[in-house]
């Protein structure tokens, strides 16, 4: 069984996140650094970047669950976290979805 969890744990590396590494950076400080960076897309790569780390934390926190080697709290939390995370970014999107149509329904 400890075979089967780990070639599942590979599965990151298959998805193309592997190039992100983990950061425990505050929003705070991501705000800082898009400040510094100068722009909008800063900012919303950062957030994006954010994300993604927090996702692969919950992945290799549920991993280490599976194996024993986290408490079922930290797995709960990650996952919450997780969770959390994913929801502010659907509806983020949903704000742009909606913003990109309202611009092509104006009228020229």
């Amino acid at each position: 069984m400890i075979n089967n969890v780990n070639s599942v744990s590979s599965l990151s590396m298959t998805r193309g996140l592997a190039a992100i590494e983990q950061d425990s950076s505050t929003a705070s400080s991501a705000a800082e650094s898009a400040a510094n960076d100068g722009g909008f897309g800063a900012v919303l790569s950062n957030v994006a970047t954010g994300a993604v780390n927090t996702l692969k934390n919950a992945e290799s926190m549920s991993f280490a669950g599976i194996k024993g080697t986290a408490t079922t709290r930290e797995v709960v939390d990650a996952v919450m976290q997780a969770q959390q995370t994913l929801q502010t970014a659907i509806a983020i999107r949903d704000k742009v979805v909606s913003a990109f149509l309202d611009v092509t329904r104006m009228q020229m």
